[in-house]
């Protein structure tokens, strides 16, 4: 992993960006939709942000860029012109005062990049390619943009609105955690484009039984993660034990949900005592054994058994 993946708060935080064309005006306009304190100097700057200047969204300081104009106040400095020897000053005197750099289209003097974002309110998703390919990154963006639900805004403000009332109700992490996945693994929720939908559907959650069954779910696994069927995924991301033959490539562990506790077993007689285990405690499982086994027909029962490939 070449960049560490990180999402910043920069409210009221104080952003210097050197250059006032083109590329300066799409950076501001995202750091002012960020809250950030905006500071640009320039000669000249595009009318968009003479605009921005006059509805005192940002602040220009009308000269050309010096050494003098940096101080620690700032948390980053944009170097946006088209002169690059010009933008090579501004990331070394950055540098000297510990300030992290962007100059534009110039990766080898980044401190840090800037990500395609499919945005949906307060859902937001970065992509990157580490600046390796950024056609390939907006291929995957508009992918991503055509498949997720556009009340993704709605439901993610609806779900924060309930944070305190949801706390008062279910006092454990994980008690809260399942009504959440059966609050929103429902087509009311994917279709809902009012408030008062979301509400109705949140209170019928509560009126249901709030504990969730025990379920064991069995996944085959091969030399292809990519052949497992979206069902799959979906039982991986509820999972909370994962069961994983000790042949099983990591690369189908690993797209289990991050808190999901994992155990290895290497016969039919570790498993039956793990999944002994895991009834017992009302768990969610998945097990990963072998593409067209049959040595574990005996313990699966009527479970339900998801094939590589299955659609």
């Amino acid at each position: 992993m070449q960049y560490f993946p990180i999402f910043l708060d920069l409210k009221d935080k104080s952003i210097l960006v050197v250059g006032g064309g083109e590329v300066a005006c799409r950076k501001v306009d995202g750091l002012i939709r960020a809250g950030a304190d905006v500071t640009i100097v320039s000669p000249k700057i595009a009318s968009h942000l003479v605009d921005l200047v006059a509805k005192e969204e940002c602040r220009w300081v009308q000269n050309f860029y010096s050494a003098e104009m940096l101080d620690r106040r700032f948390v980053q400095v944009w170097a946006t012109t088209d002169n690059p020897s010009l933008n090579h000053q501004v990331y070394q005197d950055a540098h000297k005062l510990g300030i992290l750099v962007n100059v534009v289209d110039d990766l080898p003097y980044c401190d840090f990049i800037t990500p395609s974002m499919v945005n949906r309110g307060r859902i937001q998703i970065a992509i990157s390619s580490g600046g390796a390919s950024p056609v390939l990154v907006r291929n995957i963006r508009e992918k991503l943009e055509s498949v997720l639900p556009h009340n993704l805004a709605l439901v993610a403000e609806f779900a924060a609105s309930k944070r305190n009332d949801i706390k008062s109700r279910l006092p454990d992490v994980d008690s809260r955690r399942r009504f959440w996945e059966r609050f929103f693994d429902s087509a009311v929720v994917e279709l809902a484009i009012s408030r008062d939908a979301l509400e109705l559907h949140y209170a019928q959650c509560f009126e249901n039984n709030n504990k969730a069954q025990a379920r064991v779910t069995w996944i085959e696994f091969g030399d292809d993660v990519e052949l497992l069927p979206i069902k799959a995924l979906r039982m991986m991301q509820q999972a909370e034990l994962v069961l994983f033959h000790f042949q099983c490539p990591f690369s189908f562990v690993d797209l289990v949900r991050r808190d999901a506790e994992r155990s290895q077993f290497h016969d039919e007689a570790d498993l039956a005592a793990l999944l002994e285990q895991a009834n017992q405690n009302g768990l969610r499982v998945c097990i990963f054994v072998p593409e067209k086994s049959t040595s574990y027909q005996w313990l699966r029962g009527d479970d339900l058994h998801i094939k590589l490939g299955q659609v």
